[in-house]
């Protein structure tokens, strides 16, 4: 009789202590994270009060794990998921993904990604100052790997028909993106004298690598107000394929994201509204930034392809979609444009997109039907490889715009 109680007490004490743990594991989830070694990495977890586990698709390119730009896939998160109890496929790995509105940063500084653009960001400079390039950067504190993003397959993508895909992560039909791709621009570029373009920068100080290289030096921000180094350098070699066709440009280079990152938008929608009504024959708004895209392990990756025998920095468009909060009701005017700038680039020059990302994202793209954020490589890619690939961005706008 002892011996059944005790078999049924302990049974019952089985079933407590495994119905607790399933209430605590999102918890006990989130607090393994929290103590990783990865927590000095510039990585963005989600801070709901239960994490949130699903179980993605693997991506590999020559051999090396592709993290898809808005998940983190790697080794390490399904073992520390497997230690919390989660049941992980052996043949897939899991992903944590975050939520906008609530987000955790672990790290000293921040180096936001194209899927983290408005994330809040503690300012490192409080003087308006000049923020030169480093003279030395050449402490190797972390790795840089070079991959070359390929073609990408699941539900999420759609194949556009020339060339390039799309990356839908919103409720519309894949159908839906596939046809609006193939309809007419509402608009044509003149050469007239007048601008038709805006090449501008919401982050203007966004750098890259002195060198193409293999590490990184951890004491530099990818920062600076150099513009032989930042953004501006990139909107340069746009502008001056375009005017090389004829096509009236207007850059400008104003410092939106100095001395302080955050309200970056909020300064550079000013900036672009003010230029709209001064010259309404410009169509087009080029945002020209670049990526930031690090592992849980720390190390750096650099999105690489060889377009004519020279290694350029991959290319990333991002177009809006509005959820119905955002008053942008011609988002799809301006998808239509980012999908043929998409298809154009991958037609001309094979492999140097990375897919265009379609997302509940604003970006002040209301204000023009011709809107696209371009992201041009990484923090990790070197400056001539995004110098380049600005080069054959302005050479197949030109193409597809004349």
């Amino acid at each position: 009789m002892k011996n059944k109680r005790y078999k049924k007490n302990s049974k019952l004490r089985t079933i407590a202590v495994a119905g607790t743990f399933i209430i605590l594991s999102p918890f006990m989830v989130m607090a393994l994270i929290s103590s990783a070694p990865s927590a000095d990495t510039a990585i963005i977890f989600a801070a709901n009060s239960s994490a949130r586990l699903t179980v993605g698709d693997v991506f590999k390119i020559n051999g090396e794990i592709a993290e898809s730009s808005d998940k983190i896939r790697t080794d390490d998160a399904a073992a520390e998921l497997r230690q919390a109890g989660a049941d992980i496929d052996e043949k897939a790995y899991a992903y944590l993904s975050f939520d906008d509105s609530s987000m955790l940063s672990f790290g000293a500084l921040d180096i936001p990604s194209s899927e983290n653009e408005e994330l809040y960001v503690e300012d490192e400079d409080i003087d308006e100052g000049p923020k030169p390039y480093p003279e030395e950067i050449e402490s190797r504190d972390g790795i840089i790997k070079s991959i070359q993003y390929g073609t990408f397959g699941g539900e999420e993508y759609v194949n556009l028909d020339r060339s390039g895909q799309v990356r839908n992560v919103t409720s519309l039909s894949n159908e839906i993106l596939a046809e609006e791709s193939r309809r007419e621009l509402s608009f044509t570029a003149e050469r007239n004298g007048e601008p038709q373009i805006l090449i501008m920068h919401t982050h203007t100080t966004e750098s890259y690598e002195p060198y193409e290289r293999d590490f990184y030096d951890k004491s530099f921000s990818s920062r600076t107000t150099d513009e032989r180094m930042n953004m501006v350098a990139v909107g340069n070699t746009i502008k001056e394929e375009l005017e090389k066709a004829g096509i009236a440009v207007i850059h400008d280079t104003t410092m939106h994201d100095y001395p302080s990152y955050n309200g970056s938008y909020d300064r550079s929608r000013e900036t672009v509204q003010k230029i709209l009504d001064d010259y309404p024959s410009i169509k087009i708004v080029l945002d020209i930034h670049r990526d930031a895209i690090e592992r849980p392990d720390g190390s750096r990756v650099a999105p690489v392809t060889e377009i004519n025998g020279k290694n350029a920095a991959q290319v990333m468009l991002i177009s809006g979609c509005d959820d119905g909060t955002m008053d942008m009701p011609d988002y799809l005017q301006n998808f239509r444009f980012a999908s043929k700038l998409q298809a154009q680039l991958e037609s001309d020059y094979p492999t140097l997109t990375r897919p265009l990302l379609f997302d509940y994202r604003k970006y002040n793209q209301d204000l023009t039907t011709g809107s696209v954020l371009v992201e041009v490589g990484g923090h990790a890619n070197s400056i001539d490889q995004a110098l380049y690939s600005g080069e054959l961005i302005g050479k197949s706008l030109v193409d597809l715009l004349t």
